[in-house]
C-alpha cells in the first residue's frame, strides 16, 4: 500500500495506532505538539511533521485522535489546519471522544470547504491499538467507510458502520458512560465486600464468575429482553428486595453505595408499570418509556 495519510495527535492511542499504519505500508505522516511522540512515529517507519500543514502534504485521508472538543476544532478549523492543508475531495477520520454536536459542527464546517468526514472513534486499549485489534465505530457516508476500511484494518480487528454521521460517536459516548460507570459499581461492591471482611482476592474470584462481573450485556440482556422475553429469570421485585439488602449491608458497615441508591428508585417503578413480576432486564422498558421511547419490535415473549 501506498496511499498517503497525515495523522495528527501521535498519543497514548494514535501514536500506535500510526505506527501499524506505517508498517502495514502506508505513508505516514504524522503531527504533534510533543516532538517526543513524532520521532517515536519516526522510529516506527513514518515521517515527522512539522505542522498540521505538513503532515497534510500530499495527503486525501487525514486521521485526528485528540484529547478534547477545543483541540479537534483548532486542527480541523483553525488556522493552517486541516480545512485549509486538505485538498478537495479528501476525506477526515475524525477518532476523538467528543461531544457529538462539536463533531457534527466540525463536518458540516469541513463539508463547506469540500471536505469529507467521518466520526470513527474507537474502543479498546492501547495495547490494542499496538497489537491491531481496536474496535471502530464509525458513522457517515457507506461509501466514505468503504474508503476508510484499509486505514481501519491496520489497526482494528473489527470495525463497524454505525450509520450515519455522528453514530460513532454517538454510540463512543453510550459505551464510555456504561464503562465509567460500571468502573464505579465495581469499586462500591470491592468496597462492601472488603468492609464485610471477604478477603478481596476471593471477592474477585466470584465475581468473574458470575453473571454480575461477566456483565449483564453479555449474558441476560440479549437472552431476555432485547430477545422480547421478560418472563422472569429474576424479576424486578426481588431485585429491588437485593438491591435494597445491598443498601441496608453498607449503611451497617458504613460504606456509602451511591449507585445502589439511584438503582433502588428505578427498581421501585416496576409495580407502577406493571412490572413487578417482569424479568431484571425489563428496566431496559422502564427506562424506554420515561425517555419518551416508544420500545422497537423484539422477538419472543412478553
Amino acid at each position: 500500500m501506498s496511499a498517503a495519510l497525515a495523522f495528527i495527535g501521535l498519543g497514548t492511542m494514535g501514536g500506535p495506532m500510526a505506527a501499524r499504519l506505517a508498517q502495514a505500508g502506508f505513508t505516514v505522516r504524522g503531527y504533534d505538539i510533543d516532538p517526543a511522540k513524532t520521532r517515536a512515529l519516526e522510529e516506527a517507519g513514518g515521517t515527522a511533521a512539522s505542522s498540521i500543514a505538513d503532515a497534510c502534504a500530499g495527503a486525501s485521508i487525514a486521521l485526528t485522535i485528540l484529547p478534547r472538543d477545543a483541540h479537534v476544532e483548532t486542527a480541523a478549523l483553525g488556522p493552517g489546519g486541516l480545512r485549509e492543508s486538505l485538498p478537495k475531495g479528501a476525506l477526515l477520520i475524525e477518532m476523538s471522544t467528543i461531544s457529538p454536536t462539536t463533531s457534527l459542527a466540525v463536518a458540516a464546517a469541513l463539508s463547506e470547504a469540500g471536505i469529507r468526514m467521518m466520526d470513527a472513534p474507537v474502543g479498546r486499549t492501547p495495547a490494542d491499538a499496538a497489537r491491531g485489534t481496536l474496535l471502530v465505530m464509525a458513522g457517515g457516508e457507506a461509501s466514505d467507510f468503504a474508503e476508510a476500511t484499509p486505514v481501519f484494518e491496520a489497526f482494528s480487528d473489527k470495525a463497524l458502520h454505525m450509520g450515519p454521521l455522528g453514530s460513532g460517536i454517538r454510540m463512543k459516548v453510550a459505551n464510555n458512560y456504561m464503562s465509567m460507570v460500571t468502573m464505579a459499581l465495581t469499586a462500591e461492591t470491592l468496597a462492601l465486600a472488603g468492609k464485610a471482611g471477604i478477603d478481596e482476592k476471593m471477592a474477585v474470584e466470584v465475581l468473574q464468575n458470575t453473571v454480575a462481573g461477566r456483565g449483564q450485556i453479555n449474558v441476560n440482556y440479549p437472552r431476555k429482553v432485547l430477545a422480547g422475553d421478560i418472563t422472569p429469570d429474576f424479576p424486578l421485585v426481588l431485585g429491588e428486595k437485593d438491591i435494597s439488602l445491598g443498601l441496608a449491608l453498607g449503611h451497617d458497615l458504613k460504606v456509602p453505595l451511591f449507585l445502589g441508591a439511584a438503582a433502588r428508585e428505578l427498581f421501585g417503578l416496576a409495580p407502577a408499570m406493571d412490572l413487578a413480576q417482569a424479568d431484571c432486564t425489563a428496566l431496559l422498558l422502564i427506562l424506554e418509556k420515561l425517555a419518551g421511547i416508544e420500545s422497537p419490535p423484539r422477538g419472543g415473549k412478553g
